[in-house]
């Protein structure tokens, strides 16, 4: 279903694979007519969208319904020109699992931090995207 929200819909952004238990995500998106900048690169703002909102999708599949999990703040680093076919991957793993249930266990909140690269064909970096998470067990009624 993700490939049809509308803002991925405009960019030609693709979620092209997720595992079973929500660990991992592979998203890519083509250099299109509509999705380049003014000198023939993708935007910079597409590649900006290739990462959002998956870590905290995630991150809510995972956790459960007992977690608050929020996009806090995400900054970006181009590195290069990005031509062809560019993908991220997502890949979360147990031991960050163990660290937010270990972080959140007495109702704090926790504000981890990820870094994405976003790759071309090659394998080279096109941009560097670094993101905080806002994550809180919820109070119980």
């Amino acid at each position: 279903m993700l490939n049809f929200y509308p803002p991925y819909l405009g960019t030609g952004i693709r979620v092209n694979e997720i595992s079973p238990d929500w660990h991992f995500m592979r998203v890519s998106m083509n250099l299109r007519w509509f999705n380049r900048n003014a000198v023939g690169t993708h935007f910079g703002g597409s590649l900006f969208s290739m990462a959002d909102p998956h870590l905290m999708l995630m991150l809510l599949r995972i956790l459960g319904k007992d977690y608050h999990v929020w996009d806090l703040s995400s900054s970006i680093r181009f590195v290069k020109p990005g031509k062809g076919r560019v993908t991220v991957l997502f890949q979360i793993e147990p031991e960050m699992i163990e660290d937010i249930l270990e972080n959140t266990k007495d109702g704090q909140k926790y504000l981890p931090e990820f870094t994405l690269e976003i790759k071309d064909q090659e394998g080279e970096v096109v941009a560097e995207i670094k993101k905080i998470l806002y994550i809180r067990l919820k109070k119980k009624r």
